[in-house]
Protein backbone atom coordinates (compact mmCIF):
# COMPACT_ATOMS: atom_id res chain seq x y z
CA UNK A 1 0.00 0.00 0.00
CA UNK A 2 3.03 2.08 0.99
CA UNK A 3 4.34 1.87 -2.52
CA UNK A 4 1.41 2.41 -4.28
CA UNK A 5 0.75 5.65 -2.29
CA UNK A 6 4.53 6.85 -3.24
CA UNK A 7 3.52 5.81 -7.13
CA UNK A 8 0.54 8.18 -6.98
CA UNK A 9 2.45 10.88 -5.18
CA UNK A 10 5.23 10.84 -7.71
CA UNK A 11 2.80 11.01 -10.67
CA UNK A 12 0.74 14.32 -9.00
CA UNK A 13 4.26 15.83 -8.57
CA UNK A 14 5.20 15.19 -12.34
CA UNK A 15 1.39 16.53 -13.73
CA UNK A 16 2.02 19.80 -11.39
CA UNK A 17 5.39 20.04 -12.69
CA UNK A 18 4.26 19.79 -15.94
CA UNK A 19 1.22 22.29 -15.64
CA UNK A 20 3.55 24.61 -14.13
CA UNK A 21 6.24 24.98 -16.64
CA UNK A 22 3.73 25.77 -19.38
CA UNK A 23 4.10 28.94 -20.40
CA UNK A 24 1.25 30.68 -22.39
CA UNK A 25 2.77 32.58 -25.51
CA UNK A 26 1.29 35.38 -27.80
CA UNK A 27 2.35 36.41 -30.69
CA UNK A 28 1.86 40.05 -31.31
CA UNK A 29 2.87 41.85 -34.84
CA UNK A 30 2.76 44.38 -37.33
CA UNK A 31 2.69 43.50 -40.63
CA UNK A 32 3.10 46.12 -43.73
CA UNK A 33 3.13 43.76 -46.78
CA UNK A 34 1.90 40.71 -45.64
CA UNK A 35 5.40 39.02 -44.96
CA UNK A 36 5.62 39.83 -41.35
CA UNK A 37 2.31 37.75 -41.01
CA UNK A 38 3.75 34.78 -42.75
CA UNK A 39 6.36 34.72 -40.09
CA UNK A 40 3.82 35.13 -36.90
CA UNK A 41 1.37 32.91 -38.28
CA UNK A 42 4.10 29.71 -38.35
CA UNK A 43 5.34 31.06 -34.81
CA UNK A 44 1.57 30.81 -33.33
CA UNK A 45 1.05 27.31 -35.27
CA UNK A 46 3.85 25.84 -34.31
CA UNK A 47 3.19 26.75 -30.42
CA UNK A 48 -0.12 26.61 -30.17
CA UNK A 49 -0.05 30.57 -29.00
CA UNK A 50 -2.74 33.12 -29.11
CA UNK A 51 -2.34 35.62 -31.81
CA UNK A 52 -3.04 39.10 -32.57
CA UNK A 53 -2.02 41.63 -35.61
CA UNK A 54 -1.57 45.02 -34.40
CA UNK A 55 -3.46 47.89 -36.68
CA UNK A 56 -3.33 51.93 -36.74
CA UNK A 57 -6.45 54.18 -37.08
CA UNK A 58 -5.02 55.69 -40.07
CA UNK A 59 -3.20 52.81 -42.54
CA UNK A 60 -0.25 53.11 -44.89
CA UNK A 61 -2.85 52.91 -47.70
CA UNK A 62 -0.83 54.60 -50.16
CA UNK A 63 2.00 53.48 -53.13
CA UNK A 64 5.69 52.87 -51.94
CA UNK A 65 6.71 56.26 -52.42
CA UNK A 66 3.61 57.66 -50.52
CA UNK A 67 4.18 55.49 -47.68
CA UNK A 68 8.04 56.66 -47.15
CA UNK A 69 6.84 60.15 -47.69
CA UNK A 70 4.56 59.59 -44.51
CA UNK A 71 6.92 57.88 -42.95
CA UNK A 72 9.47 60.84 -43.28
CA UNK A 73 7.16 63.27 -42.10
CA UNK A 74 6.24 61.57 -38.90
CA UNK A 75 9.94 60.57 -38.35
CA UNK A 76 11.16 64.76 -38.64
CA UNK A 77 7.78 65.57 -36.63
CA UNK A 78 8.64 63.02 -33.90
CA UNK A 79 4.89 61.76 -34.16
CA UNK A 80 3.98 58.16 -34.35
CA UNK A 81 1.24 56.40 -35.89
CA UNK A 82 -2.00 55.85 -33.50
CA UNK A 83 -2.34 52.03 -32.57
CA UNK A 84 -6.25 50.42 -32.67
CA UNK A 85 -6.39 49.17 -29.03
CA UNK A 86 -4.92 45.46 -28.46
CA UNK A 87 -7.61 43.05 -27.88
CA UNK A 88 -5.15 41.02 -25.48
CA UNK A 89 -4.14 41.51 -22.22
CA UNK A 90 -0.65 41.28 -22.15
CA UNK A 91 -0.86 40.75 -18.47
CA UNK A 92 -1.98 37.27 -19.20
CA UNK A 93 0.87 36.04 -20.87
CA UNK A 94 4.17 34.74 -20.05
CA UNK A 95 5.71 35.12 -23.30
CA UNK A 96 5.58 37.51 -25.94
CA UNK A 97 6.59 37.52 -30.01
CA UNK A 98 6.97 40.89 -31.18
CA UNK A 99 7.39 40.96 -34.92
CA UNK A 100 7.64 43.71 -37.20
CA UNK A 101 9.12 44.95 -40.75
CA UNK A 102 12.28 46.89 -40.31
CA UNK A 103 12.20 50.25 -41.42
CA UNK A 104 15.15 53.02 -41.31
CA UNK A 105 17.24 49.94 -39.57
CA UNK A 106 15.07 49.54 -36.92
CA UNK A 107 11.13 48.40 -35.71
CA UNK A 108 8.68 49.53 -38.12
CA UNK A 109 6.85 52.92 -37.10
CA UNK A 110 3.44 51.55 -35.59
CA UNK A 111 5.92 49.12 -33.18
CA UNK A 112 7.60 51.90 -31.82
CA UNK A 113 4.26 52.83 -30.85
CA UNK A 114 3.18 50.11 -29.44
CA UNK A 115 6.53 50.09 -27.61
CA UNK A 116 5.95 53.81 -26.13
CA UNK A 117 2.29 53.44 -25.23
CA UNK A 118 2.43 49.88 -23.92
CA UNK A 119 4.50 48.63 -20.90
CA UNK A 120 5.35 45.02 -20.87
CA UNK A 121 6.73 44.61 -17.13
CA UNK A 122 8.79 42.48 -16.77
CA UNK A 123 7.45 39.55 -19.56
CA UNK A 124 9.53 37.41 -21.35
CA UNK A 125 9.79 39.15 -25.31
CA UNK A 126 10.95 37.15 -27.74
CA UNK A 127 11.23 39.84 -31.16
CA UNK A 128 11.50 38.46 -34.49
CA UNK A 129 11.08 40.48 -37.94
CA UNK A 130 10.98 40.42 -41.40
CA UNK A 131 13.59 42.59 -43.58
CA UNK A 132 15.07 43.67 -47.01
CA UNK A 133 19.20 43.10 -45.68
CA UNK A 134 18.99 43.53 -41.92
CA UNK A 135 17.90 44.88 -38.68
CA UNK A 136 17.28 42.43 -35.94
CA UNK A 137 20.33 43.38 -34.02
CA UNK A 138 19.62 47.17 -34.30
CA UNK A 139 16.16 46.94 -33.75
CA UNK A 140 16.62 45.82 -29.55
CA UNK A 141 18.11 48.83 -29.32
CA UNK A 142 14.44 50.45 -29.20
CA UNK A 143 12.90 47.62 -27.48
CA UNK A 144 15.16 47.48 -24.74
CA UNK A 145 15.09 51.04 -24.63
CA UNK A 146 11.13 51.52 -23.77
CA UNK A 147 10.84 48.08 -21.92
CA UNK A 148 13.90 48.22 -19.59
CA UNK A 149 12.31 45.49 -17.42
CA UNK A 150 11.79 43.31 -19.83
CA UNK A 151 13.50 39.74 -20.23
CA UNK A 152 14.23 40.19 -23.86
CA UNK A 153 15.63 37.29 -26.03
CA UNK A 154 17.72 36.48 -28.48
CA UNK A 155 15.01 36.90 -31.69
CA UNK A 156 14.44 35.46 -35.73
CA UNK A 157 14.65 37.73 -38.52
CA UNK A 158 14.22 36.56 -42.01
CA UNK A 159 14.59 38.22 -45.48
CA UNK A 160 11.25 39.25 -47.34
CA UNK A 161 12.96 37.55 -50.67
CA UNK A 162 13.21 34.35 -48.75
CA UNK A 163 9.91 33.97 -47.11
CA UNK A 164 9.16 30.96 -49.00
CA UNK A 165 12.18 29.19 -46.59
CA UNK A 166 10.38 30.78 -42.98
CA UNK A 167 8.82 27.75 -41.73
CA UNK A 168 11.71 25.74 -41.68
CA UNK A 169 13.83 28.54 -39.94
CA UNK A 170 10.64 29.27 -37.48
CA UNK A 171 10.90 25.76 -36.62
CA UNK A 172 14.72 25.41 -36.20
CA UNK A 173 14.74 29.15 -34.16
CA UNK A 174 11.64 27.86 -31.72
CA UNK A 175 13.59 24.48 -30.96
CA UNK A 176 16.62 26.08 -30.34
CA UNK A 177 15.02 28.55 -28.33
CA UNK A 178 13.20 26.05 -26.29
CA UNK A 179 9.95 27.29 -26.84
CA UNK A 180 8.94 24.35 -28.81
CA UNK A 181 10.04 20.52 -28.48
CA UNK A 182 12.59 18.65 -30.53
CA UNK A 183 15.80 18.12 -31.89
CA UNK A 184 17.82 20.76 -33.30
CA UNK A 185 21.48 20.30 -35.50
CA UNK A 186 23.92 21.95 -33.39
CA UNK A 187 25.73 23.95 -36.18
CA UNK A 188 29.25 24.86 -35.77
CA UNK A 189 30.49 28.52 -34.89
CA UNK A 190 32.39 30.25 -37.46
CA UNK A 191 36.59 29.81 -38.00
CA UNK A 192 38.80 32.59 -37.65
CA UNK A 193 38.41 34.95 -40.96
CA UNK A 194 40.72 34.31 -44.35
CA UNK A 195 41.49 36.58 -47.18
CA UNK A 196 38.87 35.68 -50.01
CA UNK A 197 39.81 34.01 -53.35
CA UNK A 198 38.04 34.12 -56.71
CA UNK A 199 35.61 31.50 -55.28
CA UNK A 200 34.45 33.43 -52.45
CA UNK A 201 34.42 36.80 -54.07
CA UNK A 202 32.21 34.83 -56.87
CA UNK A 203 29.88 33.64 -54.29
CA UNK A 204 29.53 36.67 -53.40
CA UNK A 205 28.88 38.63 -56.24
CA UNK A 206 26.11 35.62 -57.34
CA UNK A 207 24.41 36.07 -53.72
CA UNK A 208 24.54 39.66 -53.58
CA UNK A 209 24.37 41.59 -56.77
CA UNK A 210 21.12 41.82 -57.64
CA UNK A 211 20.19 43.67 -54.05
CA UNK A 212 19.65 47.27 -54.78
CA UNK A 213 21.32 48.73 -52.30
CA UNK A 214 25.12 48.16 -52.57
CA UNK A 215 26.61 45.52 -49.91
CA UNK A 216 30.26 46.37 -50.07
CA UNK A 217 33.12 44.35 -51.67
CA UNK A 218 34.24 41.35 -49.66
CA UNK A 219 37.56 41.44 -48.14
CA UNK A 220 37.77 38.13 -45.77
CA UNK A 221 35.24 35.87 -45.06
CA UNK A 222 35.00 32.56 -42.92
CA UNK A 223 32.64 29.18 -43.91
CA UNK A 224 31.10 26.36 -41.77
CA UNK A 225 28.41 23.18 -43.24
CA UNK A 226 25.36 23.04 -42.36
CA UNK A 227 23.05 20.23 -43.16
CA UNK A 228 21.46 22.00 -45.41
CA UNK A 229 24.42 23.33 -47.17
CA UNK A 230 27.35 25.74 -46.40
CA UNK A 231 27.01 29.02 -44.99
CA UNK A 232 29.40 32.06 -45.44
CA UNK A 233 30.01 35.01 -43.39
CA UNK A 234 31.93 38.03 -45.37
CA UNK A 235 33.62 40.97 -44.33
CA UNK A 236 32.74 43.89 -46.59
CA UNK A 237 34.02 47.14 -46.76
CA UNK A 238 32.61 50.27 -48.14
CA UNK A 239 33.01 53.88 -47.88
CA UNK A 240 31.08 55.84 -45.23
CA UNK A 241 29.18 58.90 -45.65
CA UNK A 242 32.22 60.31 -43.93
CA UNK A 243 34.52 59.38 -46.24
CA UNK A 244 36.04 56.86 -43.82
CA UNK A 245 35.90 52.74 -44.61
CA UNK A 246 32.88 51.53 -42.98
CA UNK A 247 32.65 47.20 -42.42
CA UNK A 248 29.97 44.95 -42.39
CA UNK A 249 28.83 41.51 -41.94
CA UNK A 250 27.45 39.67 -45.34
CA UNK A 251 25.78 36.19 -44.84
CA UNK A 252 25.40 33.86 -48.02
CA UNK A 253 24.19 30.76 -47.76
CA UNK A 254 24.67 28.15 -50.70
CA UNK A 255 22.36 25.15 -50.45
CA UNK A 256 23.43 21.53 -51.37
CA UNK A 257 20.14 20.57 -53.07
CA UNK A 258 21.18 20.28 -57.14
CA UNK A 259 20.59 24.04 -59.17
CA UNK A 260 20.42 25.16 -55.88
CA UNK A 261 22.35 29.20 -56.17
CA UNK A 262 23.77 31.42 -53.26
CA UNK A 263 21.55 33.61 -51.38
CA UNK A 264 22.25 37.02 -49.23
CA UNK A 265 20.51 36.20 -45.82
CA UNK A 266 21.75 39.39 -44.14
CA UNK A 267 23.80 42.00 -43.59
CA UNK A 268 25.15 43.58 -40.27
CA UNK A 269 26.39 47.21 -40.44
Amino acid sequence: MKRILTSLALIASAVSCSTKDQSKALVLYYSQTGATQVVAEEIAKQIGADIERIDITQPYNGTYDETIQRCNEERANGTLPELVPLKSKLSEYDVIFIGYPIWYGTCALPMISLLETVDAGEKTIVPFCTFGSGGLESSYIDIKKNWPDANIKDGFGIRNARISKAAKEVERFLIAGDYKEGEVENIPEFPEQQEVGDEEIAIFNAACSSYPMPLGSPVSFASRETSDGTEFLYTAVSQGRDGNKSYSKVYVVVGNEEGSVPEFTKVIR
